[in-house]
């Protein structure tokens, strides 16, 4: 199979001004241009925009790109490989890789890292979540489906499609939102998580290729790699919210992978808070189309909008069965409410249901009756939440201006959390060490594959405003008692 190749007007694109330093200076007087160029290259990789695995452009195309020799760009690749940063074959273009002394997993660091604190000192911020408390609403909710569960007593109780009321409620806020949706077309799952795994399962084989967002949802990662695919990242660009979502690379990564599947969240990213806009969402659709691909679109965000107009289901835009939708009442409700579901055509539930009866034997009615109930009055609890996030994202942004002044942070259109951009590749590290400082945190790579994102840290805004300035003062202790051992540029960048 053909070996993605990163153009050479995209990386130059994603290079920006990498003859600049922070003021605007011109770095050629301070050093080679050859430095320049590798550790902006370098920095692409940590922070994922340069994915692992692919091929950089050649040394001519590139060089002529930028407008410089080739010389420069020869000895740039050169200095990478030395440090591990590319991988070459004779006869083979050079691809992107990782020195073996920061290569990991990017799972989630274990809570062995606590055994150093005495119980009671320990951690009392939890930030490795996005997600809020329950609503007051709640205790009506499952009120209200004690009061309507004895007519499903007199059944078995296992319904794997899911109890009419509840897809009826489903379908008529897809319709709402301007997606025409019949009940037929939704499926009620264990959450989203649960309806994406079924999907992975019918959609795709071992070996094969699953576009993602890069950063994504980490879980959905987890989820590819044990059907036994492989996620390809497609890389966003976060200082471009307009346009974050590199539509022609999803294209080109389509034809080249030959990927069937693509899984994306285009409405508020899990973890970056971007938000596609409508013209992508039907060039998305048309390139799903061109490849044959199907793309699962991950809605679990789609009610937290915080700035702006939300465009219409990315669904809407499809002509066919191209784009599988995805949701769950988790991010709008609450996290313990474990319903989701899947909407797609007739055809593809029929196959879903087929796989289900190997897993489970469908979503507890109770469950399915409380969020059938909270639906109604979605509008009405949606409004306040997402005043809350409003709220409290702007007290972690001024917070963040204070305690922490060369992080950057740029505020996506909704979702739960910051992406924030540390100025060294040391947020493994700083995720290991915070927690002797109060607060739990997930470090980039999770976001990623294979240690992407070390320069980037998610921090949700979920939590109340008193107890986000504390975390945040609590990340600036562990930064600063961190960064005189580990922020220090890798060699031979240290240079100049």
């Amino acid at each position: 199979m053909a070996i993605r190749v990163i153009g050479a007007a995209t990386l130059a694109r994603d290079l920006g001004r990498w003859r600049q330093d922070e003021a605007g200076a011109q770095r050629r007087t301070s050093r080679p241009a050859y430095l320049a160029l590798a550790e902006s290259i370098r920095l692409l990789i940590h922070d994922g925009r340069a994915p692992l695995g692919v091929a950089l452009p050649s040394e001519r195309d590139l060089a002529t790109t930028l407008g410089v020799s080739r010389t420069t760009v020869t000895s740039a690749y050169a200095l990478l490989r030395e440090n591990g940063y590319l991988i070459s074959r004779q006869g083979s273009r050079s691809t992107v890789a990782l020195p073996d002394d920061v290569k990991h997993d990017g799972s989630k660091p274990s809570r062995s890292i606590l055994v150093t604190m005495s119980p009671g000192e320990l951690p009392t911020i939890d930030l490795t979540y996005a997600a809020m408390y329950a609503p007051p609403e709640m205790n009506d909710a499952y009120s209200a489906a004690l009061q309507g569960l004895p007519i499903y007593l007199g059944t078995h109780g296992m319904d794997p499609v899911g109890v009419l009321p509840l897809r009826e409620a489903i379908a008529r806020r897809y319709t709402e939102r301007g997606l025409p949706t019949d009940p037929d077309q939704i499926l009620v799952t264990l959450g989203a998580q649960h309806g994406l795994r079924l999907l992975l399962n019918v959609l795709t084989a071992p070996a094969e290729r699953v576009l993602i967002d890069h950063p994504t949802y980490p879980n959905a990662i987890e989820a590819i790699r044990d059907v036994g695919a492989r996620p390809v990242p497609v890389p966003l660009c976060p200082e471009h919210p307009d346009a974050a979502w590199d539509l022609d690379g999803i294209r080109s990564a389509a034809r080249q992978t030959a990927a069937g599947t693509a899984y994306l969240v285009p409405d508020f990213n899990n973890p970056t808070g971007l938000l596609m806009s409508a013209e992508g969402r039907a060039e998305l659709a048309a390139i799903a189309r061109e490849t044959r691909m199907t793309v699962i679109v991950d809605e679990s965000m789609a009610d937290q909008q915080l700035d702006g107009e939300t465009p219409l289901p990315a669904a809407a835009f499809a002509r066919g069965s191209e784009i599988v939708t995805i949701g769950s009442a988790s991010k709008s409700f609450w996290g313990g409410l474990r319903v989701g579901w899947v909407r797609a055509n007739q055809a593809l539930i029929t196959k879903l249901l087929g796989t289900r009866s190997t897993v489970d034997l469908g979503t507890p009615v109770m469950d399915q009756l409380a969020t059938a109930h909270l639906l109604g009055q979605a509008d009405t609890i949606l409004s306040r939440r997402r005043d809350q996030l409003r709220s409290r994202r702007a007290a972690l942004l001024d917070t963040l201006a204070e305690e922490l002044p060369d992080w950057h942070a740029v505020p996506g259109a909704g979702g739960m959390s910051l992406w924030v951009q540390l100025p060294t590749p040391v947020s493994t590290a700083l995720a290991a060490t915070a927690p002797n400082h109060g607060v739990l945190l997930a470090a980039g790579p999770r976001f990623g594959v294979q240690g992407a994102f070390e320069r980037f840290l998610r921090i949700p805004f979920t939590h109340d405003e008193n107890d986000l300035r504390l975390a945040v003062k609590a990340i600036a202790a562990a930064y600063t008692a961190l960064t005189p051992h580990a922020a220090e540029p890798l060699a031979p960048f240290t240079c100049y």
